[in-house]
């Protein structure tokens, strides 16, 4: 599956932000899922500085695209704006891992 990973992104630790969402996406690859890290835009963003609301288009953009997305625990309002988009438009919503594990098939419609 293709799965939005949703998570705090400013509340706490930035850096420690992104390490657990890509420790998270490191796990999915390895089990053969395709997960989109929004939390890497901080690195263009380092370079080439937009303002919130193109990164928020951004994610919103590309979570349409996707089968599935993975609520991590932790404050964020921009991580709960995605999960009511993502449920909008009618995507499995997982708030853990063993959530996806014991998932046998999942079918989009």
């Amino acid at each position: 599956m293709k799965i939005y990973i949703a998570a705090p992104y400013t509340n706490g630790d930035v850096a420690q932000n992104i390490r657990k969402v890509m420790e998270v996406a490191n796990i999915l690859m390895d089990r053969g899922h395709y997960p989109y890290i929004p939390h890497l835009t901080h690195f263009q963003h380092i370079y080439f500085p937009r303002p919130y609301e193109d990164w928020l288009k951004l994610d919103n953009a590309f979570i349409p695209s996707c089968d599935a997305l993975l609520r991590l625990e932790g404050k964020s309002s921009g991580a709960d704006k995605e999960v009511e988009l993502a449920k909008k438009l009618g995507l499995k919503i997982f708030y853990n891992l063993s959530e996806i594990w014991n998932l046998k098939k999942y079918k989009k419609d």
